[in-house]
């Protein structure tokens, strides 16, 4: 199989993770989408708990790496923590999908070992970007920083969690605005 065919089956069941979860993964449906037969897919990923963790794996390495140019392209870390929210905010536009570690991390008793490690390392990325953001940012005393840091990656994700549930991505940027408005995010 080629590496694309690797890469289309990855951006496949990723789509289908933020739209159904970990339970949504399934091998038949991702290969009619992918345009080859089931079984080649078990050539890259012999389980399902394989597949998941890669989908997994790649999502926070994704994220880490938009959270990285994010900062690189902000011209101060107070801009990089008003623009976070947006990372959350793009599933939701891209066909009312949650964010995969989100929707995975509500699944979780359920997963395999190895998905549930880079379920872990995604928010552990996001709160630890956060956290340095904050402390650059002069917000927070560093000591303070984890605890603000994971504040707030719960209360993005939750927003993003309820505008889901009702399809209305403006909900999302009004609890965005009220974060705002009480100091937990920067306005």
């Amino acid at each position: 199989m080629s590496k694309n065919a690797k890469e289309a089956i990855l951006a496949a069941a990723r789509q289908s993770a933020q739209a159904h979860g970990y339970g949504g993964l399934n091998f038949r449906d991702l290969a009619a989408e992918v345009g080859i037969k089931a079984a080649s897919i078990y050539h890259h990923f012999p389980s399902k708990a394989e597949l998941g963790a890669a989908v997994a794996r790649r999502y926070w390495e994704d994220t880490a790496a938009d959270l990285e140019a994010m900062r690189a392209d902000a011209p101060d870390a107070l801009s990089s923590l008003r623009r976070y929210p947006g990372i959350f905010r793009r599933s939701l536009a891209h066909g009312n999908r949650l964010c995969m570690g989100s929707f995975m991390s509500a699944e979780y008793d359920d997963l395999p070992d190895a998905v549930k490690t880079e379920v872990q390392a995604f928010a552990d990325i996001n709160i630890a970007w956060l956290a340095a953001t904050l402390a650059d940012a002069g917000l927070v005393p560093p000591e303070e920083s984890e605890g603000r840091a994971r504040a707030i990656f719960a209360a993005v994700s939750g927003a993003q969690l309820l505008a889901r549930s009702r399809s209305d991505i403006t909900l999302f940027d009004d609890l965005i605005a009220g974060y705002q408005s009480a100091g937990l995010l920067p306005a």
